[in-house]
């Protein structure tokens, strides 16, 4: 598995490349044993699927994501996470598969080629979007078609556990700063149902990892471009999900973390 798959797609400024370089050839140390040679029964790897709640580098000028900063924090950007990575805890590498915009139906996609070889956990964010583009507005059965997908999608992925978080809200549920051309009287609860039915497959799958009851701590300055996570929020994602994927590189791998 190529650990170049944590670079995104897109332009890159020079801090971007430079702390990209460093990301992969510690990385690439960090995977080598004693012999110099990859040893994919003892790395455990990181699964990322969904959308922007975890594909959010273009989103901040330091081009960083959850998922890199859970195997490898930015020390100079987060000091407080120094040390609480899985880098901290043993050889670790990142599968970055997640993709901005994407819908339910584009997680098959995401999967495509996969191979999972030694310990692994996959961390999916999905139905934002779904909600966008016309479920917030859902007056029939467009959020149990959702889950059909969804649950379909988690069935055949070959990785365990899944950590699926819920989808947050950008309003902090204030109804007055509702930003969809949908009345918050509808949308407001095809969005509780959504999370309840992402509430529902992570008991199914793994485990739910509440990123909406997170953000509700938050404020403003989480967010950019009204629905994208700032700098700020991608770190707060990973606050999110760390605690259950230390656990999870914890039983899989041993030794405490």
């Amino acid at each position: 598995m190529d650990i170049s798959t944590v670079v995104n797609n897109g332009e890159l400024d020079d801090g971007r490349r430079r702390w990209l370089r460093t990301f992969v050839a510690c990385t690439t140390a960090m995977a080598m044993d004693a012999f110099g040679a990859t040893s994919p029964s003892r790395i455990f790897t990181l699964f990322t699927f969904g959308d922007s709640i975890l594909d959010c580098a273009r989103y901040n000028e330091y081009g960083v994501h959850p998922g890199q900063l859970i195997v490898r924090n930015d020390d100079c950007l987060f000091p407080g996470f120094k040390g609480r990575d899985l880098f901290s805890f043993g050889p670790a590498q990142l599968d970055h598969r997640a993709q901005d915009g994407a819908l339910v139906d584009d997680l098959r996609r995401q999967a495509r080629g996969l191979q999972v070889a030694g310990p692994a956990v996959a961390l999916v964010t999905i139905g934002g979007n779904d909600l966008i583009e016309g479920l917030a507005a859902d007056r029939g059965e467009g959020i149990e078609r959702f889950r059909q997908r969804l649950d379909a999608f988690l069935r055949t992925l070959p990785v365990r556990p899944v950590l699926l978080g819920t989808v947050y809200d950008p309003t902090f549920g204030d109804d007055s700063r509702n930003f969809l051309n949908v009345d918050p009287r509808i949308a407001r609860p095809n969005f509780n149902r959504m999370n309840q039915v992402i509430k529902e497959l992570a008991s199914r799958y793994g485990q739910l990892i509440d990123i909406h009851q997170h953000f509700l701590g938050g404020d403003p300055s989480w967010f950019t471009q009204t629905i994208e996570p700032s700098l700020r929020g991608a770190s707060e994602v990973r606050a999110a999900f760390l605690p259950a994927v230390l656990k999870v590189r914890d039983e899989q791998c041993g030794g405490a973390a």
